[in-house]
């Protein structure tokens, strides 16, 4: 596993808590391979009073990009039908297509939502080739390969950007939506709150300080934190009035924290499990350009200096930062290892009135209500109403 189970299963559980009250309804399977599968499709099988009710797999995992959809998408389906039966698929150690036929067959879906990752190809794989209804939510600009074939299985796409349509074969079942933002990043902090999340009230203090939130996705980017390593200290000395959050990723937090210094205005983790929080306190973000880390700081409404990876299949995140910096949505974008990322002192100190109305421009082009949207469409799908009990 890259990502550590026990922190993504942590955050689902956080953001499904919301959901608490249907938690009867609600399955989280976070492993299945064939080798566990026996296990794993009893407990996902019906009881007798279950069966009459809409049944739906959401199937999701690798990063955070990927689940985070889910869990948005799962917050509104249960507004929406609160006795849904839904089984959500994520964080394996390994899955073949069988254990994907067997779960399939135990838990007798109507409808399997796909929202990517390497665990949602075999399942949805397997959907497709049984005839159940298949959804798929792409978020990404340009969408990869097993979802254009997927495709042409599935009864909608749902895609964040008009110029993705074009890249399916099929372009009738595309749906334009946004991206699925996470409930929890829905109902706005304040920034005051967020702050004290992060830094005491004696650090914070006046509240006049400038926060940059840098991320390098739920895996972490070393580039961005070498070159984040070699600067925080000659930033955070130059200006007293400057505080950094600082999402390393999990797999390079130790050798990180082992390098950096104690300073009052550093707060530095493996991965920020209160992003809600940590959107409120930033000013400035300085990050990665997943598509729903894109996404999410639209509809947080926050300026952004975005860093693509390199390393990311079919340069996705290239075609991201490419579309935010073209609709004016993002300070800067630099191509290739961020060896010497723009000044943050300089962006607060010439660009004041470039950030607000990056915010502004943000929060119009924003579409914090995608989930719901394509919540609507999986139950009209399967026939469901919204209010059917």
């Amino acid at each position: 596993m890259l990502q550590s189970e026990d922190s993504f299963r942590y955050t689902i559980e956080r953001d499904l808590r919301p959901l608490a009250q249907y938690k009867r309804n609600l399955k989280i399977s976070n492993c299945i391979s064939l080798n566990k599968s026996n296990n794993q499709t009893k407990n996902a099988s019906l009881s007798a009073d279950e069966t009459d009710n809409l049944r739906i797999i959401l199937a999701a995992g690798g990063t955070g990009g990927h689940i985070y959809p889910a869990i948005a998408i799962t917050d509104d389906l249960k507004t929406l039908n609160p006795n849904a039966q839904l089984l959500f698929i994520g964080l394996p150690t390994g899955m073949e297509s069988t254990a994907g036929f067997q779960i399939l067959k135990s838990f007798k879906p109507d409808i399997v939502i796909g929202t990517g990752g390497f665990v949602s190809f075999p399942i949805r794989l397997a959907a497709g080739l049984r005839g159940i209804k298949l959804t798929i939510q792409e978020h990404s600009s340009v969408p990869g390969i097993a979802n254009r074939v997927l495709s042409l299985f599935a009864y909608k796409v749902f895609v964040a950007f008009n110029s993705t349509v074009d890249c399916f074969w099929q372009k009738s079942k595309c749906v334009v939506c946004g991206n699925p933002v996470r409930l929890s990043l829905r109902q706005y902090a304040s920034k005051a709150v967020g702050r004290r999340h992060f830094f005491s009230n004696a650090v914070v203090g006046k509240g006049d300080g400038k926060v940059v939130l840098i991320l390098g996705g739920s895996l972490g980017a070393n580039a961005l934190n070498v070159a984040i390593l070699h600067l925080y200290s000659e930033m955070l000395n130059e200006r007293k009035d400057l505080f950094l959050i600082w999402q390393t990723g999990v797999l390079a937090f130790d050798e990180m924290e082992s390098l950096v210094k104690f300073h009052p205005q550093l707060y530095i983790a493996p991965f920020l499990h209160w992003m809600d929080l940590a959107y409120a306190a930033a000013d400035l973000i300085v990050s990665r350009a997943g598509a729903m880390t894109c996404s999410e700081i639209l509809a947080a409404g926050k300026p952004c200096i975005l860093i693509p990876s390199p390393n990311v299949a079919e340069g996705h995140q290239f075609h991201n930062a490419c579309l935010m910096a073209g609709s004016r949505l993002c300070m800067n974008y630099c191509i290739g290892p961020p060896d010497a990322p723009p000044s943050c002192n300089g962006v607060f100190a010439d660009n004041e009135g470039l950030t607000t109305e990056m915010s502004e421009r943000a929060l119009k082009i924003a579409k914090p209500d995608a989930s719901v949207e394509i919540a609507k469409h999986i139950l009209s799908l399967v026939n469901f109403s919204s209010t059917q009990g």
